[in-house]
């Protein structure tokens, strides 16, 4: 298998929900990651919408790094199936390592773990600590609420315009994630391969 061209973090939930369109949503990413020839990194479980962006990238020729805790291993059904699984003591250790080994973040609906996720990613973008961009898919609706809120947190001067422009949030797929991995600068010929599969 040829090197990755890119590394996605994909942040998600590992339950299915109630809308069949949000196992579309993730389905739709991990197609675009195998196909374009990335590489998935993310929580190592195989259920939910964490099983279901794993398989389709491996299904589309994509590479899939899994990293999980040893507290989660049975909870969240450690998928064995992954390129590389990574068993960590804590969760600290899961999120660090998940941040190092990719170039951009995605984050898909979920509950409160994948909440966190973003949160802490975006912060410490806020602080400098990295400069790798971060998406949101805004899947049917799901995060039409966030935006609300974050709004209503700007306007209530509790943030500012930059600090949301650190996040892009989008509702198409191919768009959001080709946006992602020119922002993470990846090398130009492999932008202009990605340009040329949508």
């Amino acid at each position: 298998m040829t090197s990755p061209h890119f590394s996605i973090c994909v942040y998600c939930g590992s339950r299915d929900g109630t809308s069949a369109l949000m196992n579309q949503a993730a389905e739709q990413v991990g197609h675009w990651i195998g196909e374009h020839g990335g590489q998935l990194v993310y929580g190592g479980g195989k259920t939910g919408l964490m099983g279901t962006v794993a398989r389709a990238t491996k299904q589309a020729g994509g590479r899939v790094i899994g990293i999980i805790p040893t507290a989660l291993v049975h909870k969240e059904l450690a998928n064995d199936a992954c390129d590389e699984l990574h068993v960590v003591e804590t969760m600290h250790q899961r999120k660090a390592m998940m941040a190092e080994r990719s170039n951009a973040f995605l984050t898909l609906p979920g509950g409160i773990g994948t909440f966190e996720e973003l949160f802490e990613i975006w912060t410490w973008r806020q602080l400098g600590y990295h400069d790798k961009p971060i998406g949101i898919l805004n899947a049917a609706g799901y995060y039409d609420g966030l935006e609300s809120f974050l709004s209503n947190c700007s306007s209530n001067g509790f943030m500012n315009d930059w600090q949301m422009q650190l996040v892009e949030i989008g509702q198409d797929v191919p768009t959001l994630l080709q946006g992602l991995v020119q922002a993470a600068g990846m090398p130009q010929h492999n932008a202009a391969e990605l340009t040329q599969h949508i």
